[in-house]
C-alpha cells in the first residue's frame, strides 16, 4: 500500500482525501501544519507528500526545500492556488515533483499519486539491475560481491554485509527504517532482526571507514532508521 502523507490546513480537505485515497490502496496521514508535517515524518516513512502552497506556519516552498534536505527521496505533489504559474515554478524549482492546482478532482491526484509510484519503481527496479556500484571512491561489485577500497583494497564482505550494503546502494539518500531493512536483507532460514540490523551497520561501518561517533556515509537518523549519504554512480 502506498503511504501519502497530505499537508494542508483545511481539515476539510485533509478528511475528504482520507477517506477517498484509501479506496485506491492509498493510506494517508495528515498533517495541518509544517510542525506536524515534520513530527509524522519523523516517526513514519511516507512514499508521496501531497503539500499545500499556503499553510498558516510556514510556506510550502519552505517545507519542500525542507523535505528535499532530510527526506530527498520522497516526492513531493504540491497544491497551488489556481492561475498561480510562479507558484508552481519556484514549487518545482524547490524540488516538487509534480503539481495541481486547487480546486482538483480527487482522482486526478490518485493518478499523479500512482504515476509518481511507478516512476519511483522503475528506479529502483534499475538500480537492483546494476552491477557494480561507485561512491566515494569505491567500487562495489554485487557480482563478484567484492568491496574495491578507494585505495583499491579488496574488502571482504560476510553475506549480511553484502546484503545490507545492496539495500543501502540501491537506495541512496532515502531513509531506511530498521523494519524496511529487515525485509530488504532477510535471507532464507536466517533470522533478522532490529539487533542484527544494528550490528551489520555497525560492522559496514567499519569496514567503509565511517567513524563510528559522526558516520559520513551510513548516517543514522534518530527515531527512524539508517540513510546512506553517498552519490552513486553505475
Amino acid at each position: 500500500m502506498t503511504r501519502c502523507l497530505v499537508v494542508d490546513d483545511d481539515a476539510e480537505i485533509r478528511r475528504s482525501l482520507d477517506e477517498y485515497l484509501q479506496k485506491f490502496g492509498v493510506s494517508v496521514g495528515a498533517a495541518g501544519d509544517g510542525r506536524e508535517m515534520r513530527r509524522l515524518m519523523a516517526a513514519q516513512v511516507f512514499d508521496v507528500v501531497v503539500l499545500d502552497l499556503m499553510l498558516p506556519d510556514e510556506n510550502g516552498l519552505t517545507l519542500c526545500q525542507w523535505i528535499q534536505q532530510h527526506h530527498p527521496s520522497v516526492p513531493v505533489i504540491m497544491l497551488t492556488a489556481h492561475g498561480d504559474p510562479i507558484s508552481r515554478v519556484l514549487g518545482l524549482e524547490m524540488g516538487a515533483d509534480d503539481y495541481l492546482a486547487k480546486p482538483f478532482e480527487p482522482r486526478e491526484l490518485v493518478a499523479r499519486i500512482h504515476a509518481i509510484r511507478r516512476r519511483a519503481r522503475r528506479g529502483e527496479s534499475e538500480a537492483q539491475t546494476r552491477r557494480e556500484f561507485r561512491f566515494e571512491g569505491w567500487a562495489f561489485d554485487r557480482l563478484l560481491r567484492q568491496l574495491v577500497s578507494p585505495q583499491q583494497i579488496v574488502v571482504p564482505l560476510s553475506s549480511a554485509e553484502y546484503r545490507m550494503l545492496s539495500a543501502l546502494v540501491e537506495r541512496p539518500g532515502r531513509v531506511l527504517s530498521r523494519e524496511q531493512l529487515i525485509e530488504l536483507t532477510r535471507a532464507p532460514g536466517v533470522e533478522v532482526n532490529d539487533r542484527s540490523v544494528d550490528l551489520t551497520i555497525s560492522r559496514l561501518r567499519q569496514k567503509l571507514g565511517d567513524s563510528p561517533k559522526e558516520p559520513r556515509l551510513i548516517r543514522t537518523m534518530r527515531g527512524e532508521g539508517y540513510l546512506f549519504d553517498a552519490q552513486v554512480q553505475p
